[in-house]
């Protein structure tokens, strides 16, 4: 039997099926096969791994996954979709589809209950672009038992995760995301190795967990409220974001100002020139300030 992810294969399973794509659910399929190998070896799956899947489609990357972990879940939104996953990957035992919005699952459940005894468990997925950084976000935030992710999404968004400080990419998500990984984009995919083809080329973002966060900071809330403000207005200096964005900011103005110099952060820079550390300083100074009150006049 083919490759489910070839031209050919993929359209008779569609037709089979009679299935029709829906835009809502962002569903482009992959035909392209070396793509999927590539995509699975920088996720370092092996006879001893778990992989987590979201969005299987019709089982073209849950296959090459299947082939080399020791056991694949895989979450699916679409119900129409369970016959054919069942149709396609009825050759592979170790698949198991679980017929849920990854976004309201207890996916530390789902982990504890199939796949105990698994210590490399890994996400591996071509995500649909309309929710990949909420989904991103719950598989960090949630302190889930993962090695990391590796997962396909718009080109963009993978710039924008993996950027550096000083870069116009460089923003609130690339440090969100960097507090709790490292990142790297490891592969660009051009559009036209999909059906249906997307509108914009994608890559492929390899997030490997840190032991601890980037930065240890008093507050961790506090501390992303902080970088968030940072941003507002990409041209504003940090003074005036943190001024404007923070709540009762201009009563603290001159606090923020002491809190800069005490970090060492020039008034005048603006957020996308401070490394993850910096941020972590300038939080630390902040939040203390903010919680004894505004100086007297």
């Amino acid at each position: 039997m083919k490759d489910i992810a070839t031209p050919i294969r993929t359209r008779a399973i569609l037709e089979k099926h009679g299935f029709s794509f829906k835009k809502s659910l962002g569903q482009n399929f992959l035909i392209d096969t070396n793509i999927l190998h590539r995509i699975v070896d920088h996720a370092e799956v092996t006879e001893e791994t778990a992989a987590i899947e979201i969005g299987p489609g019709i089982g073209a990357l849950t296959e090459q996954l299947a082939k080399r972990a020791k056991k694949v879940v895989a979450f699916e939104i679409d119900g129409r979709l369970l016959p054919i996953l069942a149709d396609t990957l009825s050759p592979y035992p170790n698949v198991e589809i679980v017929h849920e919005d990854v976004l309201k699952a207890d996916v530390e459940s789902v982990i504890h209950e199939k796949m105990q005894g698994i210590d490399d468990i890994m996400v591996v997925a071509n995500l649909p672009y309309y929710v990949t950084t909420p989904i991103i976000m719950k598989l960090l935030t949630e302190n889930l038992p993962l090695r990391g992710i590796v997962v396909m999404l718009q080109k963009e968004v993978a710039d924008r995760i993996s950027a550096a400080p000083g870069t116009k990419d460089y923003g609130s998500l690339s440090i969100a995301i960097q507090y709790y990984t490292t990142a790297e984009t490891v592969m660009t995919v051009p559009k036209t190795v999909f059906v249906p083809q997307p509108n914009v080329d994608s890559a492929v973002i390899r997030l490997l967990k840190r032991k601890k966060p980037a930065v240890k900071v008093e507050n961790e809330t506090f501390f992303f409220e902080v970088v968030r403000a940072s941003f507002g207005q990409r041209r504003k200096t940090i003074l005036n974001n943190l001024t404007s964005n923070l709540p009762n900011g201009k009563a603290f103005k001159e606090a923020i100002e002491r809190c800069l110099a005490a970090s060492d952060i020039d008034p005048r820079r603006r957020g996308e020139t401070l490394s993850i550390e910096e941020f972590g300083r300038l939080s630390d100074e902040l939040y203390r300030t903010f919680n004894e009150g505004p100086a007297e006049k």
